[in-house]
């Protein structure tokens, strides 16, 4: 096998191995299909461009598909970040968050969370993310770009409630005053 910069190292894959379940024996490993699935959301390559050294393009597709629906993706990412705090000596439950959003242009066609943002004058997407002091990545919410951000940045702070025990405080930018202020003392002031 190649080694590409997206293969997990040692240490990551004993992170993960035991929530992928990847202790049976195999036809492929499922540490060679992860890496699979990372080169793919690395590079943006079609499924079926998957180069020859990893395993069939289907057999990456079918475990993608399962993992993406059963919840094992957001899992390793639990793991990996809590980890990556624990590494720093920092608590696993981060006390501050900050917020922000961006809009991305889509295609003509697919999907249907599409709309324009009259702000930034772009058709298409639009994500609220919540990392924390880091930039690790907390909680995200993926919408149509002309959804108001009052809106939608209150759904995105309200999926944190009951995951992260010791967080007191999310940071804005200006951006996020006015309606999402209301909701916010609305419903927690």
């Amino acid at each position: 096998m190649t080694n590409y910069s997206t293969n997990l190292t040692d240490s990551q894959y004993g992170a993960i191995v035991q929530i992928i379940g990847g202790t049976r024996k195999r036809k492929h490993s499922l540490r060679e299909i992860l890496n699979a699935v990372f080169y793919l959301l690395k590079t943006g390559c079609q499924w079926r461009m998957l180069p020859c050294d990893f395993p069939k393009w289907q057999l990456v597709y079918y475990y993608f598909s399962r993992w993406n629906e059963d919840g094992t993706f957001e899992e390793i990412h639990e793991t990996l970040r809590d980890r990556c705090r624990e590494q720093q000596n920092r608590h696993r439950s981060p006390s501050v968050g900050l917020i922000d959003s961006q809009s991305v242009k889509t295609t003509r066609v697919g999907g249907e969370s599409r709309g324009v943002d009259g702000g930034k004058k772009v058709k298409g997407r639009k994500w609220h993310i919540i990392t924390d002091t880091n930039g690790l990545l907390l909680t995200v919410e993926i919408h149509a770009a002309n959804e108001n951000d009052g809106k939608a940045g209150f759904r995105v702070i309200k999926s944190l409630f009951g995951r992260f025990e010791r967080m007191q405080k999310i940071y804005a930018d200006g951006g996020d005053r006015g309606e999402l202020e209301e909701n916010i003392k609305n419903d927690f002031g």
